[in-house]
C-alpha cells in the first residue's frame, strides 16, 4: 500500500532503534488516563472486555493502538453472531515487540502474578468480574461473570491489585482480592473450580514508530482484506434476521441484552474503530477517501438506532423488520471493504 507521507508519517531512526528496558520494576500504582479512543463523543463507549483491554495495556505502555487497528475489516457474520474481534497477536508482535504467551498455573495464580509482574510483564487473567470494582455499575457484587483484566501490579502484604480492565486502569483491594485469587472460605478447596486461562505479555523488542509504524500497519492491511468476508455479512444477518427476531420475542428481555452484545454492539463498535483506523492512515499520507471512514462510522450509528428500536418493538410487542436500518447498514459497508481492497491492489 503507497503514501505521500506528511509530518504525521515522520520517525527518527534513533526512535525506532531505542533500546527497551525489558525487565522495568513495578514498584507502585500507575497512574493511567484512558486513551483518545475511549474518550470524547463516541457511538460505542465500550466494545468488548479484551479489545478495550488491549487498547489501554498499549497506551499505557506508551504505545499508539490505533496502529493496530487493521484486522478490524475481517468481521464477519458468523450464523448466530458476528465475529468477537480481537487483536491478532502476531500482530502485536510485528508492530510493538509484545509477545504474549500462555501462562501455566501449576500451583498459585496469585504467585504467578507476582512472579510475572516483577519482571516488568503484564499478566492477562481471566477473573470474575463479581470481584472487580470498576463493573459496580453492572456485576460487582450482583453477577459472577468471566472477564479479562490485564494485571501490572500486585502488593500480596496490603492484598493490593492494580489492573486494565474495559476503558480504563482501576486497584482493588481487600475482600475483592481474596475473591479475584479464590482465596474466600466458599471459593478454597474446590476442586471443580479449574484454574483460569491466563497469558502474560512481555515487551521483548522495541517497537515501530514513525514511518516505519504506519507502513508496517499497511502492510498488515493489506494482509487482512486478503481475509475478508466473501459476501457482504449485512446481507446475510439480513436473511436471519426474521429467525432471530422470533427468537427474541420468545425468550424474553434477558436473551435481548445477550443476543444485542453479540450483535449490534460487535457490528457497531468494530466498524467504529475502523473508521478511527483509516482516519488515523489518512492523516498519516495514506490516499484514504473521506466516504471509506465516514461510512464506517455510519454502521456504528444506525447499529445504535437498530437496537434502540429494536427495544421499543419488543416493549411495544410489535414486531419491527428494521428494514430502514439494514438499508443503511448494507449501503454502508459495500461503501469500506471492497473499495479499501480495490483501493490497494
Amino acid at each position: 500500500m503507497t503514501a505521500v507521507h506528511g509530518s504525521g508519517a515522520t520517525g527518527s531512526s534513533r526512535e525506532r532503534a531505542r533500546v527497551v528496558q525489558l525487565h522495568p520494576p513495578h514498584m507502585r500504582v500507575r497512574k493511567h488516563q484512558s486513551h483518545s479512543l475511549h474518550q470524547g463523543e463516541r457511538v460505542w463507549a465500550e466494545t468488548n472486555c479484551y479489545v478495550d483491554l488491549w487498547i489501554e495495556l498499549l497506551h499505557g505502555y506508551g504505545l499508539d493502538p490505533r496502529a493496530a487497528l487493521a484486522f478490524t475489516v475481517t468481521q464477519d457474520f458468523e450464523g448466530d453472531q458476528f465475529t468477537f474481534f480481537k487483536f491478532p497477536l502476531e500482530d502485536l508482535d510485528k508492530l510493538y515487540g509484545l509477545q504474549v504467551q500462555e501462562l501455566a498455573i501449576y500451583d498459585s495464580l496469585e504467585d504467578r502474578v507476582r512472579t510475572q509482574t516483577q519482571r516488568g510483564h503484564t499478566v492477562l487473567a481471566e477473573v470474575d468480574a463479581f470481584y472487580l470494582p470498576d463493573t459496580r455499575a453492572t456485576s460487582y457484587r450482583n453477577d459472577h461473570t468471566k472477564t479479562t483484566i490485564g494485571v501490572d501490579y500486585i502488593d500480596p502484604r496490603s492484598r493490593r491489585l492494580g489492573y486494565f480492565h474495559n476503558t480504563g486502569y482501576f486497584v482493588l483491594d481487600g475482600e475483592d482480592y481474596e475473591g479475584v485469587f479464590r482465596r474466600l472460605p466458599e471459593l478454597d478447596c474446590r476442586p471443580e473450580l479449574l484454574f483460569p486461562y491466563v497469558e502474560f505479555c512481555k515487551r521483548a523488542r522495541a517497537p515501530l514508530s514513525g514511518t516505519a509504524l504506519a507502513e508496517a500497519s499497511a502492510d498488515l492491511l493489506v494482509a487482512h482484506l486478503q481475509r475478508r468476508p466473501a459476501r457482504n455479512p449485512i446481507t446475510q444477518w439480513r436473511a436471519a434476521f426474521p429467525e432471530h427476531l422470533e427468537m427474541l420475542f420468545e425468550r424474553g428481555p434477558d436473551h435481548f441484552h445477550l443476543y444485542t452484545f453479540n450483535m449490534m454492539r460487535q457490528l457497531g463498535s468494530n466498524f467504529e474503530f475502523l473508521s478511527r483506523y483509516l482516519v488515523w492512515m489518512r492523516e498519516r499520507g495514506f490516499a484514504i477517501p473521506d466516504e471509506m471512514p465516514n461510512a464506517a462510522q455510519r454502521i456504528a450509528t444506525e447499529s445504535m438506532v437498530m437496537q434502540f428500536r429494536l427495544v421499543r418493538a419488543i416493549a411495544r410487542g410489535r414486531r419491527d423488520p428494521c428494514h430502514e436500518c439494514f438499508d443503511v447498514l448494507e449501503e454502508s459497508y459495500a461503501k469500506i471493504v471492497e473499495p479499501l481492497a480495490a483501493l490497494i491492489r
